[in-house]
């Protein structure tokens, strides 16, 4: 069946003579329904899927986190046994970090940075639906071992952070370190797809007059994640691979009875996890240089440092990743070299600082809930990082190493900092993607309550940390003078439920019967809120041309001259075919699937089961025949599309095959 979407011109409303021309989209056998979602390529609407399972596996991690923080309520407390309580901590950090946070951010790389260069789509779509299902196979993986029996399977239960020997046969000797350890795996391939798009989208795919130097500063920070990215996730590939070998066919790269040395699973999973912090980080320090610039009613002060700083982050963070190993003998020489890098890691950081206070000096703040959220990510980010310096110097470190002090400091950094930050970019731009606004009152006093509850639940846990209690125990004596800080923690936990239930409640109901706006609620600064609420599938009409940094805010005030650039580029895309749009593609969604089918076989079935054997290789065979069979069917596609041409001003438009 054809599919008709109709859409008006992209030109701002402060226009007082805009074109009176409307667009309409036509796509011969369009998919419908849920095909539509499984075969999409627009990266809004698999920007829009980051976000959604993103935002489930957050509520999940929610969900283990209070789970912990009920069990420590009390001295010598029953509601977890100790199995379960490593089950606990091990997913809540794993689904935090790899299928929360990351995603989240992604669904924001997805859905903003096009619309920030003026594109209309990234570089290589259906690359960028293969990432998504990847990301989601992954997940199932890391999940599955919830709905499997414990004695032989259950879910991973050896840390968040794998560390040898404990991950080794010979002590978690059924499968759910399999699951950690393959889903972590796809999820590697699935980021790295995305961030090698995201890097080519950027450099290749800006609009004209978008020079580096123009874009905005999530962008940046967009390019530099996707850098980090690419550059850390072969560390954690090769450890998880060594892993897999040990485990499975006999290997000693771990195994200290064979020659092994399980320190060398810490260098290589640190270095990856230090950038790792960096990459959850700097999406969130991209958000935040957007939302404050836009409610100060003022350009970014000293934009060209920000983004320098922003790119010495990304660099410093592969030096510093053994400040994470002061304790395990690394000797004086290179304990003082990673003391040092730690230490000049704060300067770039604290540079971001000064800069955004220098924003908000001088402006006409507008205290709406997204600049709730940036300010309290500046003051929470700040403690979190005053308590990071404090790591760096190693006889400090010895003492914090492993103890409550270093939850808090890392969860003032990535709730503080990144979740803080991702909930601003919600609001910030829901507006932008479904159309609505989110009330004031309702979005100021989530905020209030996940503020509170966040400082009621985390700062006790630096006087824990400093009274000795360690990280990963299950349960404590009453005399060890713990008592009330726990009791304090667990209360503040369940208002920073109430907080992000209160949030999430308040965006659905947005969802559904919000109020309505129009394109620019915020008087933005960028290019994205140039556009209508929702975007249309193709964007942009008529590619802007970029004449200053702050695009949009310049376009609204050369409006004539902007017009007439706009009309002479739509006759010039009529003279080249119109705009090209890709047909959706299921090829992703298959060889995803088929990564899915091998990663099963590879970890539920037991080869020690005398049928399993042949059940597992079956398996394996048949999801890697189903991948392969993906990508060829994939890579046969081309570059077929359609074109949408506009016929001058009578509102008739025809696609066409290309």
């Amino acid at each position: 069946m054809a599919h008709d979407t109709t859409a008006k011109s992209d030109f701002s409303p402060h226009e007082e003579h805009a074109p009176a021309k409307t667009f309409v989209l036509w796509r011969p056998h369009a998919p419908t329904g849920l095909m539509d979602w499984l075969t999409t390529v627009d990266h809004k609407k698999i920007g829009f899927l980051y976000g959604f399972f993103a935002l489930i596996f957050f509520l999940v991690g929610g969900v283990e986190a209070l789970l912990i923080r009920t069990q420590l309520m009390f001295p010598n407390n029953t509601v977890l046994t100790a199995q379960q309580y490593n089950t606990m901590f091990t997913m809540h950090g794993t689904t935090m970090i790899f299928l929360a946070v990351m995603p989240l951010s992604a669904a924001f790389f997805n859905y903003i940075m096009p619309l920030q260069i003026g594109a209309r789509d990234v570089a290589f779509p259906r690359l960028n639906a293969f990432s998504l299902w990847t990301f989601v196979a992954g997940a199932i993986i890391l999940n599955i071992g919830w709905f499997l029996p414990v004695d032989r399977w259950g879910a991973p239960d050896g840390g968040w952070f794998g560390y040898a020997p404990l991950t080794s046969k010979t002590f978690i000797p059924k499968h759910s370190i399999d699951f950690w350890v393959m889903g972590l795996q796809l999820l590697g391939v699935a980021s790295i797809a995305a961030s090698l798009n995201f890097i080519v989208t950027i450099i290749n795919l800006r609009a004209p007059g978008m020079t580096m130097m123009r874009l905005p500063v999530f962008v940046w920070m967009t390019l530099v994640t996707a850098f980090l990215i690419v550059l850390s996730f072969p560390a954690i590939t090769i450890a998880l691979v060594e892993l897999m070998m040990d485990r499975n066919f006999g290997t000693n790269f771990f195994e200290v009875s064979g020659g092994g040395m399980p320190i060398l699973w810490q260098h290589l999973f640190w270095v990856f996890g230090h950038p790792e912090v960096y990459i959850l980080i700097l999406p969130a320090m991209g958000i935040i240089s957007e939302i404050l610039p836009c409610f100060s009613r003022k350009p970014l002060y000293g934009y060209p440092i920000v983004v320098f700083s922003g790119a010495c982050i990304g660099f410093l963070g592969f030096a510093v990743w053994s400040h994470h190993m002061f304790t395990t003998g690394m000797g004086a020489v290179a304990t003082a070299a990673f003391s040092m890098a730690t230490m000049c890691i704060a300067v770039p950081t604290g540079v971001k600082i000064f800069n955004w206070i220098g924003t908000l000096w001088g402006g006409h703040l507008k205290m709406s809930t997204p600049m709730m959220f940036a300010l309290g990510f500046i003051w929470m980010f700040m403690l979190g990082g005053f308590s990071g310096v404090m790591h760096s110097a190693a006889p400090a470190d010895a003492q914090q190493q492993d103890s409550y002090f270093v939850i808090a400091h890392f969860h003032y950094v990535l709730i503080g900092g990144s979740i803080f930050a991702l909930l601003a970019g919600i609001h910030y731009w829901f507006p932008l993607i479904f159309g609505r606004k989110v009330s004031e009152f309702w979005g100021k006093l989530s905020f209030w309550v996940i503020f509170v509850g966040f400082n009621v639940t985390f700062f006790p846990m630096h006087f824990l940390g400093l009274n000795g209690m360690p990280r990963r125990t299950f349960t404590y004596d009453p005399n060890m003078g713990w008592n009330t800080a726990n009791f304090i923690a667990t209360m503040g936990s369940y208002v920073l439920g109430l907080g992000i239930f209160i949030y999430f409640a308040t965006m659905v109901y947005t969802y559904f019967k919000g109020e309505k706006v129009g394109r620019d609620p915020w008087d933005g600064r960028t290019l994205e809120w140039s556009l209508p609420t929702p975007p249309p599938e193709y964007n942009f009409a008529v590619i802007p041309t970029v004449h200053a940094r702050d695009a949009f805010w310049y376009e609204k005030h050369h409006q004539e001259e902007i017009a007439k650039e706009k009309a002479e580029h739509a006759k010039e895309d009529e003279a080249h075919g119109g705009i090209h749009m890709p047909f959706a593609s299921i090829y992703p969604f298959v060889a995803s699937f088929g990564l899915l089918i091998l990663a099963i076989g590879a970890t539920v079935f037991d080869s020690n089961w005398s049928p399993g054997i042949h059940i597992k290789l079956a398996t394996v065979l048949v999801g890697g025949a189903v991948a392969v069979a993906g990508i060829y069917l994939w890579a046969l596609e081309g570059n077929e599309g359609y074109h949408l041409h506009i016929e001058g001003d009578d509102h008739k438009s025809d696609a066409k095959k290309h």
